[in-house]
Parts: C-alpha cells; sequence; structure tokens
C-alpha cells in the first residue's frame, strides 16, 4: 500500500533493491521537490525496528563514512535534505541497523536548456545487482547550453558525450560542451524537423506521424544496428566514465540505446521500459505550444506523437528483434556484437 501511495505522489515506482540470502527487501528513492531539497523515502519488508542513517556525497561511489547528515526512525519511511546547492547532484547511502547499506540518488536534473537530463543509475538486474549512480546520463541536445547548466555538466564530470544525432542536426544544433570528449555516431532514420515542419502546415496528420515514428523504431533494428554497436563500444572502457549519451530529445534514438545496454547488464524489461517512459517527463513541450496552440486538434495530436515516449513504439522495436534474431540475447551478441565476454565487462564496470 505504501508503494502504490508513493508512486501516486511522485510518479516514481518504488522498487525492490537487490538483496542477499536472508536480508530484508528494502524500497527506496529520492526526488526533488519543488525548491531543490531531497526528499528520500524507503520502505522495508518485513518492517523493521531501529534507525536508519543517512550520508550524503557528491560522487555516488565514495563515501567518506563521516558522521550521517540525518539519523530517522525506520517507522518515518521518508527524511528531507535541505540544501540550497542546485549545481552538484547528491547521493545518498542509507544505512539501516548499521547493517543494510543501500545507495540512491534523484534521477532527474533540474536545467534551464537541456531537455530529459537524467542519471541511469538505480536500476536493478535480474540477479539483484544494481546500475551504479554517476556513470551513465542521458539526455537531448547540448545545443544552447545556459551559463548554470555549463557548470551543472561540469559538476557531473562527464568525460564522453555521445551524440546520436545527424550531421545535418549537428550542423545546425551544434554541442556546446567543453572539457569532454564529444563522439558523433548518427543515427538517421529520417527528417524529423522536416515532418515536423509538414505537420505545421497541415500537411501530415496524426495517423502519419504515428507510421513515420513506428518506422523509425523498426529502422533501429533493421538500418542502424551498426551505429549502435559502435556507440556500446565506448562503454567498454572504464576510462570513458562518466558518460552521456544525448540526441535532439534524448528519447527514441538515446532511448533505444539506454534500452539496450540496460538489457546487456540483465535490467528486466519492466525497469527497462521504466527508464524510456520517463522521457514524458522530462521533455518539456512549451518551447512548441505557441505554436501548436494556433493550429487544428490534429495537428497538435501529431506534435504530441513525436514528442511522447510511446510504450507500443518499443515494443514494435522489441518485435522485430525477435522476428530478425530470434531473441534479445542473440541480438545483442549478433546484432549490436556484443559477447558474452564484453557483457561481463559492462557487468563490472556499472553494476554495485
Amino acid at each position: 500500500m505504501l508503494g502504490k501511495l508513493l508512486t501516486l505522489l511522485t510518479g516514481v515506482t518504488l522498487i525492490w533493491t537487490g538483496c542477499s540470502s536472508g536480508s530484508p527487501d528494502i524500497r527506496a528513492i529520492c526526488v526533488r521537490d519543488n525548491i531543490g531539497n531531497y526528499v528520500i523515502k524507503w520502505e522495508t519488508n518485513p518492517l523493521m525496528e531501529g534507525s536508519v542513517k543517512v550520508e550524503v556525497s557528491e560522487n555516488a561511489n565514495r563515501f567518506n563514512g563521516g558522521a550521517p547528515v540525518i539519523t530517522a526512525n525506520i517507522r518515518d519511511g521518508v527524511a528531507t535534505y535541505i540544501t540550497t546547492d542546485n549545481l552538484t547532484p547528491k547521493y545518498f547511502r542509507l544505512t539501516f541497523n548499521d547493517r543494510y547499506a543501500r545507495i540512491i540518488g534523484a534521477r532527474p536534473a533540474d536545467m534551464d536548456s537541456v531537455q530529459n537530463l537524467r542519471d541511469m543509475g538505480g536500476y536493478h538486474t535480474a540477479d539483484g545487482r544494481t546500475v551504479k549512480w554517476g556513470k551513465v546520463f542521458r539526455s537531448g541536445q547540448l545545443s544552447s547550453l545556459s551559463e548554470w547548466d555549463s557548470l551543472r555538466l561540469r559538476k557531473l564530470g562527464i568525460k564522453t558525450i555521445i551524440d546520436l544525432r545527424t550531421p545535418r542536426e549537428t550542423q545546425k544544433a551544434p554541442s556546446r560542451t567543453v572539457s569532454s570528449n564529444l563522439v558523433q555516431i548518427p543515427v538517421s532514420v529520417g527528417k524529423t524537423t522536416d515532418v515536423i515542419q509538414k505537420v505545421i502546415d497541415q500537411r501530415m496528420r496524426k495517423g502519419d506521424a504515428q507510421i513515420f515514428m513506428e518506422d523509425e523504431y523498426l529502422q533501429f533494428v533493421t538500418r542502424n544496428s551498426d551505429s549502435f554497436a559502435k556507440a556500446l563500444e565506448l562503454f567498454e572502457d572504464k576510462e570513458n566514465y562518466p558518460i552521456l549519451v544525448c540526441c535532439s530529445y534524448g528519447k527514441d534514438r538515446t532511448g533505444f540505446l539506454s534500452a539496450m545496454l540496460l538489457a546487456a547488464l540483465d535490467v528486466p524489461r519492466e525497469e527497462i521500459m521504466e527508464d524510456y517512459l520517463s522521457s514524458n517527463q522530462g521533455i518539456n513541450t512549451n518551447h512548441l505550444m505557441s505554436v501548436a496552440r494556433d493550429l487544428p486538434s490534429e495537428a497538435q495530436e501529431s506534435i504530441t506523437v513525436f514528442l511522447t515516449a510511446d510504450e507500443a513504439l518499443m515494443d514494435l522495436a522489441f518485435q522485430r528483434i525477435k522476428k530478425e534474431y530470434g531473441s534479445l540475447d542473440k541480438y545483442l551478441s549478433k546484432g549490436l556484437r556484443l559477447s558474452d565476454e564484453k557483457r561481463e565487462k559492462l557487468r563490472d564496470i556499472l553494476l554495485y
């Protein structure tokens, strides 16, 4: 009941953390409130008595073991870390009764000029391990960074940026980044800019927009596997981390690559889909509202198709994978060139 209630209140699903045999199941999440404070929530099964100590760090993989910033009763189920620092992400280690520790962070980053930036840490694998925080990020294009957003990106310590946009897109809106290795691996699936203009000109209906998006996701598998394979090679070198993957809105091309990375780590399908659908909270459509409000309702619906992460689209890609390769594992090994050894290397780098 508590998990369902918190989902309704925060829009974030609480998911079981990995536990060793005999230890309690512990659920924990971290979200930012409307003024930037970190709200930490947890529940245990069975219900535990005692205290939970909360440590804070700017590096998810480095806690100094100092005095906790918060000590709370486990039964409270919630604590707030108050901060005025909106530039540097914070991560938290929760220790229950000085015995069971969990590391959590807030996935979305509060940005002024970057769409859909978020941390991909915290997802859980089938064998109970957890994706490390602060290692892999995903976002929309970095073409118009504000001064504050430039500082925020520096605070993330990004070493490698993988830009999946086409040369035409990057020429029109080049990435404005510094102190990062920018790697451009184009994934060409159609002229999205042109189709949005067609919608504005009322030359594309909602059904046409849906067909365009379906074809795009099918092409991820049928035409762009080599590009995605090249991108995944960069994740095999631990010196490349932290890594940021981006495209126009950080939704489709970035969404598919992120899904394949999580799949290679053995993250279950439902959590892969959770990550994909989170783009619906991360994309700010206000920049198109002034145009869309003057369009007929069908044109507005067509624009919505292009800006929405649709579970049916990702399902379509998975279905094509099964049809073309027989299984997701075979696609990872043959289509994306991820051998068992390479997948194990990824797990060593990216999993707690």
